[in-house]
C-alpha cells in the first residue's frame, strides 16, 4: 500500500488529511500524520484564548478524534531525505527512528522568530500555541490578585505593566484582548486604579496590522490609544532582563508580563535539515500546483503548503507569493489533497489560485476592524464579522458549537476570571503539605513560563 506521510499537523496539514480520507478509495493508500502535539491549533483564536473569550481546549482539534482512518504519530520530524524517501523521527521519548514514505506532504508550520535580545528567552512569552495563550491570562489574573494586596510602588507597578513586542495580527489582537480583559478586571479589583495600568506594544515599523492599509492601521493605534494604552512604533526592543524592559528609544520600565509576537520564521528542519529546494528566505520552493520544485524541474512525489512554503500568488502580481495565513493554508490543504488524488490516478492536477476575503482582526470584546479592498468596517460590526468568520472557518461542528456555547454563557454571565496559574507547578500542594512556599507565591514567575 502507499505510504503517504504528512509532515504537521497544522492547518494545512490537517485539511490535507481529512480531504485525502475523504477521496482515497480504500487500500489505496495510507496515511500518516507526524507532528509532535496531538492537535491542530486554531490560531485565530488564541487572542480569545488570552482574554478568556474561548475555552483553550476549544481551540485545539483532536487529531485523532477527527482523523479517523489516519495515522498520528507523535514525534518531531528533525531531517527529510528525498534522495532516498525517507523521514528521521524524534519521539518524545525513545531514540530516533526512520520513516519511509512513497508521498511526502511538508506542511511543518513555521517557528516564532526571536532574536538574542538580553533577557527575552528568561522572561517572554511567545503566542503561537495554546499553551502560551492560557499562560498569558493566568499571568494577568495571578498578577491582579497580588498587586491588589500590595501598597504603591514599584512592585506593584511592575505586575500592572505589560509589553508585547510585535504589532502584526498576532500581537496586536493579542494586545487589544489583553488590554480589554484587564480593563474589565477593574470593576472586580476595587484597589486597583485605571490610571495604574500599563500597557505597551511595542513595533519596529512605522505602524502595526501591515495587512490593512494605511489609515485603517491608523486608526487602530488611535483606537488603542484612546484605551489608555501605550503604542511604540518605529521602535525595537533591546533588552528585557529581569523584567527590566529598554527600548531603542531610550525608554526604560519594568514590566511584569511580556509577549514575543514579532512575526515567524521558516521551521529549523525545513530550513537547514533536508534537501528539499529552499529561497533565500528558507521557504520551500514550489509550483503553482503545489508540488515542491520549479517550473523546469519537479521533485517527484513530493508537495508542501502553508506557512513554509514559497506558494506563487497568481491573483497577485508576477513573482508574489501567498502570505502565511489561515486563510491560505486551509484552502492550499484543500487543494493538496485533491492534487495528490489526482496524481495518483494519472489525471491532471489544479494550480492554487484564491483571491483574499479581506482581512479581519479583533482588538478586544466588541471592538474589531476589517478591510476588503477599500471597503472599512470598524468597531462593532466588524468584531461581529470577526467571530461569525471565525466560528464557520473553525473545523468540525463539534468545535463550532462549543465555542458558541461558551460565547453564549460569556454574553449572559460575564468571562471567567479565575487564574489556574498553579497548574504549571501541580504538585507544589502535595509536597508542601498545605505550607506556604516561594514556588507557590511566585506561581506565574516568569522563570516558569513557556519559552518561546
Amino acid at each position: 500500500m502507499r505510504e503517504i506521510v504528512i509532515v504537521g499537523g497544522g492547518y494545512a496539514g490537517f485539511y490535507t488529511a481529512r480531504g485525502l480520507e475523504k477521496r482515497l478509495r480504500r487500500g489505496e493508500a495510507r496515511v500518516t500524520v507526524v507532528d509532535p502535539r496531538p492537535y491542530m491549533t486554531y490560531q485565530p483564536f488564541l487572542p480569545e484564548v488570552v482574554a478568556g473569550s474561548v475555552e483553550a481546549r476549544h481551540a485545539a482539534v483532536s487529531l485523532r478524534r477527527h482523523l479517523r482512518r489516519t495515522r498520528v504519530v507523535a514525534g518531531a520530524v528533525t531531517t527529510i531525505s528525498s534522495a532516498d524517501r525517507t523521514l528521521t523521527v524524534r519521539p518524545a521519548r525513545g531514540p530516533d527512528y526512520q520513516l519511509r514514505y512513497d508521498t511526502l506532504v511538508v506542511t511543518a508550520g513555521a517557528v516564532t522568530r526571536v532574536f538574542p535580545i538580553p533577557g527575552l528567552d528568561d522572561q517572554a512569552f511567545g503566542l503561537k500555541h495554546v499553551e502560551e495563550a492560557v499562560a498569558i491570562r493566568d499571568r494577568l489574573l495571578t498578577s491582579f490578585d497580588r498587586a491588589a494586596s500590595l501598597p504603591h510602588g514599584p512592585e506593584r507597578q511592575k505586575l500592572l505593566t505589560v509589553t508585547f513586542v510585535g504589532g502584526g495580527f498576532s500581537g496586536g489582537e493579542g494586545f487589544g484582548e489583553l488590554l480589554a480583559l484587564a480593563t474589565a478586571l477593574l470593576k472586580r479589583y476595587p484597589e486597583i486604579g485605571f490610571e495604574e495600568l500599563s500597557f505597551h506594544l511595542v513595533e519596529a515599523r512605522d505602524r502595526i496590522l501591515p495587512e490593512v492599509s494605511d489609515a485603517p492601521g491608523a486608526w487602530v493605534v488611535r483606537s488603542l490609544e484612546r484605551r489608555g494604552a501605550h503604542v511604540h512604533l518605529n521602535t525595537q526592543l533591546v533588552a528585557a532582563e529581569d523584567g527590566h524592559v529598554v527600548l531603542s528609544s531610550g525608554k526604560e520600565f519594568d514590566s511584569g508580563l511580556i509577549v514575543w509576537a514579532a512575526g515567524n520564521a521558516s521551521n529549523p528542519v525545513v530550513q537547514r535539515h533536508t534537501d528539499l529546494p529552499i529561497d533565500e528566505r528558507g521557504l520551500i520552493v514550489v509550483r503553482p500546483d503545489l508540488r515542491v520544485g520549479t517550473e523546469a524541474e519537479v521533485v517527484p512525489d513530493v508537495w508542501a503548503a502553508g506557512d513554509d512554503a514559497a506558494v506563487p500568488d497568481l491573483a497577485a502580481a508576477p513573482g508574489a507569493r501567498t502570505v502565511p495565513n489561515a486563510q491560505h493554508a486551509v484552502r492550499q490543504g484543500r487543494l493538496l489533497a485533491k492534487n495528490i488524488v489526482a496524481s495518483l490516478r494519472g489525471r491532471r492536477t489544479k494550480d492554487y489560485l484564491h483571491h483574499s476575503l479581506g482581512v479581519v482582526a479583533t482588538l478586544g470584546l466588541g471592538r474589531g476592524i476589517f478591510q476588503y479592498r477599500r471597503l472599512v468596517i470598524k468597531g462593532f460590526p466588524a468584531w461581529l464579522m470577526h467571530r461569525g468568520y471565525h466560528v464557520l472557518a473553525v473545523p468540525t461542528w463539534e468545535r463550532k458549537t462549543r465555542v458558541l456555547a461558551v460565547w453564549t454563557t460569556a454574553a449572559l454571565y460575564g468571562r471567567d476570571i479565575v487564574s489556574l496559574a498553579s497548574v504549571q507547578h501541580p504538585r507544589d500542594a502535595f509536597v508542601s503539605r498545605g505550607n506556604p512556599r516561594d514556588g507557590e507565591v511566585t506561581a506565574g514567575a516568569p522563570s516558569s513560563g513557556p519559552r518561546p
